[in-house]
Order: C-alpha cells, then structure tokens, then sequence
C-alpha cells in the first residue's frame, strides 16, 4: 500500500455518511475528506444485495480515482453486503461501522435498528456473536426511516409512530442496548433516546469508526472533541447537488458547495 497521507474517502447513499463525517473530524480535527453521496441510487437498505454490490464496485473505484489514502464505509448496508467488494478492489485501508460497533458493544442484550437489508444479512449479528460469544443479538429493519430523514420528516407524528413500531421487539427483549445500524439514525438520535426507557444505550458506530482511525492516523494529541469543521472537504453527489447542500445545513452548520459526478455501471458482482 502507498504511504498513508490524511486524505479520506467517505460513501453513502445520501445524507447518512454526514453522521460518521462529523465524528471523524470531532476527533481529528479539519482534514482532507472526499464524500461521496449516491443520492441518485437512495436509499440502498431496499435494494437486492446483487445491485448493492454492483454499487460499491462503482463507488469504491471512483474514490480510489480522487487519490483518497483510506477508504470509510459510512453505510451499513454496504458494509453488510459488499465489504468484501471494498476490501478486494481498494489499494488503501477499510474501515466499516460493523467492526467499530461490534468494538463498542459490552451489553449482553443488544439490539439493532437498521435496513431491511442489513437486517435481512444478520451481519450485526454474526459480527457481534463473533466478538463477543454468548451475546444475544436482535436485528429489525426500519424501511421508512431513511426516506423520512432524507426528506427532513424529523420528529414528526409519523415517524414517532414508525419508530415505536420498530423499537417494540427490541425493548420486549429486554436489550441493554440498541446500535444505530444505520448511518442516518444518529441524525435522530435524542429522538429515539426519549422513547427507549433510561439505562438502555444508543451506540452510534460513527463514534467507533473514527477512533479506529487512530490505528492509520494516529491518535488525536488531544481527545477532547473539535469544533465540527468541514472546510478540508470536497462534496460529490450523484443527483441534486443543491437539495443535498440544503439539506446538510442542520448537521453542519453551513452549506458547502457540493459537485455532481456520474457513476458510470460496469460487470456486475454476485
């Protein structure tokens, strides 16, 4: 592999990678970041996994064309059904959310919030098991949940009601914990915080992904956590480069410019 210089390529089907942006520059600070949103191909939790894995091909090779030095999967649904497709094609270091949150997870009820995708994988589950033998493990899908914070539908009547749906198995299983299985879950995080009973933890795996940079990057000389700082990075989407930059504006603070690139479909992967 080439020398690792601080230059990371970050992916997701749209706004959910901004979850696991932030935490990586919290912890390290303003560096050079490519991100890449499929806004064309959202949301990718409801796709067939030949297709999900066509996509992180596509992806995957137009990140290592930005001279990206490590590569961040900031979606579930790739890391559940198409890590191995990352890991083979990239010149670069991998780093996935269901490695860092299964790093997290000490409870020995856990349940999981995720898309139908990653839910239908079992992919928390065996990862989890596997780290941690004995734990019981609890996934359930949640479809209408990205489609609604895609579309700003925050904390409304309608999502409350999805939401205790999808919490009801979970908390009649008694979890000590619920892992955000989806990189847009963090963005409502205190929401879902005020229906679970206190003592159950929310685990964001963005929080674990950017301390496993330290392994590429080193550790932060301070862990205190930064100001979230964005200007070292360069936005790409695949449709709607405005709505996308109006949309970040709640999680950044401001609205970057963002670029529209085209993905071009190459062999597919089964």
């Amino acid at each position: 592999m080439r020398p690792l210089t601080p230059r990371l390529g970050l992916f997701d089907s749209g706004l959910g990678g901004i979850t696991v942006l932030k935490k990586v520059v919290e912890r390290h600070g303003d560096i050079s970041c490519v991100y890449l949103g499929d806004t064309a191909r959202l949301p990718y939790g409801e796709k067939q996994p030949a297709e999900i894995r066509l996509i992180a091909k596509e992806v995957v090779e137009w990140l290592l064309s930005q001279d990206v030095s490590a590569i961040l999967v900031a979606c579930n649904t790739t890391n559940s059904l198409a890590i191995d497709i990352v890991q083979n094609i990239s010149t670069v270091p991998v780093l996935n959310l269901i490695n860092a949150a299964a790093e997290m997870t000490t409870e020995s009820r856990v349940g999981v919030l995720a898309t139908s995708a990653t839910a239908a994988s079992s992919a928390y589950k065996k990862r989890i098991e596997a780290f941690r033998p004995g734990t019981l493990v609890i996934e359930n899908a949640c479809p209408e949940f990205v489609p609604m914070i895609e579309n700003g539908e925050l904390c409304q009547e309608s999502m409350k009601r999805f939401a205790i749906e999808y919490l009801k198995p979970l908390l009649e299983a008694h979890v000590e914990a619920i892992i955000l299985g989806c990189s847009h879950y963090p963005l409502i995080q205190p929401f879902l915080q005020e229906l679970v009973p206190k003592g159950i933890r929310l685990i964001d795996p963005a929080i674990g992904i950017a301390c496993q940079l330290d392994r590429v990057l080193g550790e932060p000389q301070s862990i205190c956590q930064r100001p979230c700082k964005v200007s070292n990075t360069r936005f790409f989407v695949t449709s709607n480069p405005i709505g996308f930059s109006l949309r970040t504006l709640p999680w950044l603070g401001n609205r970057p410019e963002v670029e529209l690139i085209s993905l071009q479909p190459k062999a597919c992967f089964f």
